[in-house]
């Protein structure tokens, strides 16, 4: 079994404990590496950076240093960088020449959860930028869900659920990648299939300051609203009424409960085949 790593712990959780990814050079020796030779890598997750949490760390690090040192990989004449974008950027920022750097040997794949390790365990990705990275390893290198799970130690159900935000409208995305609205109110934006509604009530979320849970009593009204014109008895006896709102409440998503003559069926919608997976995975099947 693979082993997890621990969230919050700094860079000394970046490096697996079973020598997975290889240094070039010594154990975990720390190198001088001229500023003017790294390059940002392409592939990090992290897309955005507040431009005064960098002035702020260029100020520490003109006062105090670099104390812990960049993750780089050697390309050719240059390095990428693997881990500490924001020193890097911060260190240029007060002239510095050179920065302390550990180099390691890693492939494509290997950057890349490194990359999004990192960032998860400074909370430093906004949530689509997280479920991006998620897709990425999955699609581009084939991981399984399981997998992935394994080397983030994160939950298979966490990634699934931070992925089904790449369902909503590109607007909303953007609202969640400027922390204009939370990730809670991407979940429960999630309930509603029409894009165009979904970015309705994100401006309504927006404007009138609503919670999560003030948008999720909206939600519901809207769904039951549209639903009763279409399910035949659960609405009319209690007793299924209270079952299918404790069966919304535990998936996560609209259910339906026909009922005629004593016998009946149950649907539960899904958005995506993670959608799907994630359905499943909690019914333990």
């Amino acid at each position: 079994m693979s082993k997890k790593f621990g969230l919050g712990k700094g860079l000394g959780a970046l490096i697996p404990e079973n020598n997975e990814y290889k240094v070039e050079k010594g154990n975990n020796s720390t190198e001088k590496i001229l500023l003017n030779l790294i390059k940002a890598n392409k592939k990090q997750p992290r897309k955005s950076f507040d431009s005064d949490k960098i002035m702020q760390l260029a100020q520490s690090i003109k006062e105090y240093g670099i104390i812990e040192p960049l993750v780089l990989k050697k390309e050719g004449d240059s390095y990428i960088i693997i881990a500490g974008e924001r020193r890097w950027r911060a260190a240029k920022m007060v002239g510095m020449k050179e920065v302390p750097a550990v180099i390691m040997d890693m492939s494509d794949r290997e950057v890349l959860e490194i990359s999004l390790i990192e960032n998860i365990q400074r909370e430093d990705l906004n949530p689509i930028e997280e479920a991006e990275a998620y897709k990425k390893l999955i699609d581009e290198f084939k991981l399984t869900q399981e997998e992935l799970s394994e080397k983030l130690g994160k939950s298979r159900t966490s990634i699934t659920n931070s992925m089904r935000l790449l369902n909503l409208d590109k607007r909303v995305q953007q609202y969640l990648i400027e922390c204009i609205i939370s990730e809670g109110h991407g979940r429960v934006l999630l309930s509603i299939q029409d894009k165009e509604k979904q970015y309705e009530l994100a401006q309504k979320i927006i404007d009138d300051k609503l919670s999560v849970r003030d948008t999720e009593k909206i939600i519901k009204n809207l769904i039951k609203h549209k639903n009763n014109k279409k399910e035949e008895v659960y609405g009319i006896n209690p007793y299924y009424e209270d079952v299918k709102n404790r069966l919304e409440g535990y998936f996560g998503t609209k259910v339906f409960i026909k009922n005629k003559n004593k016998k009946g069926k149950i649907e539960i919608e899904y958005y995506s085949e993670d959608d799907l997976e994630r359905i499943i995975e909690m019914l333990n099947l």
